[in-house]
């Protein structure tokens, strides 16, 4: 039997078949108003249609887009885990704790700063952007509310944060999977971006002063402070010694470099154990959150909307539409779109400040395509590895590059496995939170500007 004869596609085909997806994005979502799933749909359809011109079967371009989904799959085991710990975080108090004491320690003028820096500091401690989001980030959003300010700017603020840690971690799995995909140490690849993030980290923490001196005047009654106190007093038991232990139990499995699925599982069942040992829930209706949970009972409508987040059921948007990007990026990518798509750009890069900002914008553009930096960094790698090499650039600036690129845009974009966790767990467009991600496309303008200064520039020692 004769093997089917596959062809690689042109530069034009591929920017025709990556053109024609990113239009039916842009126009289906801001101008015609039609569901992101359906256009994720009809673009999984198109390029589907592309790759069997030329010459693929049906069962391996179905391969293809379970080659990528099995990749992400413990990204899609963190999101069905992320919903269970936010809803037994609202059933034990854990979160109704935070926003309690939060309110107490903080304050318009010191809450963005503050915040930003406590998203930074447990997103390196636990090494996941998204468990950062779906318990700190869920306590800042409502303290954010109660203190009256733009919950956009709160959102972007979280995300900075939980992005520093996403980026840097060395138990994150961005982190580690950009320095294997690089070939470079680990470390050295952590020290290789702490020249370009740290300064970032530094400007942002100003841009966030002055927005908090912006909104220092916008003082929260203080009566309504107490109302909201006693409203979560009367609903819960919040003692932090009892309440924080599903937290804890989450920084310090991670800090021990427990995998995340472990422990935010432990989290959980040591959360339900609270609810239904300490808080006294019912353990039908403890047990039940996990699916869906039900709004809290304090009396003030938006506590009590915000304590009833959470629960596998309200990931369920996210995690249809992680799944059909991932089949659409997997089709992109193995049937050789986005290779011929960046291989003629590649080929022409003579300086390193014009190779990292193709490399940034290459990871912008493969989240774009793919919906998930996770295959745009394997991708991006690949691509770019001889150009470094024959540039006499360190393997670390490679994976300082690909991360910049496809790590820290991956929440900006609507679509991507990030940009709709964001959305769903902060209840903020992608949007609308983006112009205050501060950090997310700032870090890459400051590594370019940096390079083409001859800053953090790390080139490989010179052979006698």
């Amino acid at each position: 039997m004769q093997a089917t004869v596959t062809r690689t596609p042109s530069f034009v085909h591929a920017l025709i078949c990556f053109g024609v997806v990113v239009s039916m994005i842009s126009s289906g979502l801001f101008v015609l108003g039609i569901s992101l799933h359906s256009i994720i749909f009809l673009g999984l359809t198109w390029v589907a249609i592309n790759a069997s011109l030329l010459g693929h079967s049906y069962s391996a371009i179905q391969a293809m887009m379970s080659d990528a989904i099995t990749r992400a799959l413990p990204a899609i085991y963190i999101f069905i885990l992320i919903g269970m710990v936010i809803a037994s975080f609202m059933q034990s108090g854990t979160i109704a704790t935070l926003i309690y004491f939060g309110l107490d320690l903080l304050n318009p003028a010191t809450f963005l700063v503050v915040g930003l820096l406590l998203c930074c500091l447990m997103s390196v401690v636990t090494g996941t952007a998204w468990g950062t989001a779906g318990t700190l980030g869920v306590v800042f959003m409502g303290i954010g509310a109660a203190l009256q300010i733009p919950l956009p700017l709160v959102a972007g603020m979280v995300i900075s944060g939980a992005t520093f840690g996403d980026k840097l971690s060395p138990i994150s799995d961005t982190t580690n999977l950009a320095a294997m995909s690089a070939e470079t140490d680990l470390y050295s690849h952590i020290r290789s971006m702490l020249y370009t993030t740290l300064p970032t980290l530094i400007l942002v923490v100003v841009i966030m002063a002055y927005f908090g001196n912006r909104y220092s005047g916008q003082h929260f009654p203080e009566a309504d402070i107490v109302t909201i106190q006693q409203a979560l007093e009367s609903s819960y038991y919040l003692n932090p010694a009892v309440t924080l232990i599903p937290l804890l139990i989450m920084i310090v499995l991670s800090v021990a470099k427990f995998s995340p699925q472990v422990s935010m599982t432990l989290s959980i069942l040591s959360a339900l154990a609270i609810a239904v040992l300490y808080q006294q829930t019912g353990f039908v209706e403890a047990a039940n959150s996990l699916w869906r949970n039900q709004n809290g009972t304090t009396g003030i409508e938006n506590i009590d909307s915000l304590l009833g987040r959470g629960g596998i059921s309200s990931m369920s948007w996210t995690l249809f539409l992680s799944i059909m990007a991932l089949a659409l990026g997997g089709i992109l990518f193995k049937a050789g779109f986005l290779e011929a798509l960046l291989a003629g750009v590649v080929s022409r890069v003579r300086r390193s400040a014009s190779l990292v900002a193709i490399t940034i914008g290459s990871g912008f553009v493969g989240n774009l395509a793919m919906g998930e930096a996770y295959i745009s960094i394997i991708l991006n790698c690949q691509l770019f590895r001889k150009s470094y090499i024959s540039l006499g650039l360190r393997e670390s600036m490679l994976s300082r590059s690909v991360e910049e690129g496809a790590t820290l845009t991956t929440g900006l974009i609507p679509w991507t496995t990030a940009g709709a966790f964001y959305a769903v767990t902060l209840d903020i467009p992608v949007l609308e939170y983006a112009p205050y991600a501060f950090l997310n496309y700032l870090n890459p303008v400051v590594s370019i500007i940096m390079v083409s200064l001859g800053l953090g520039l790390l080139r490989k020692p010179a052979t006698m």
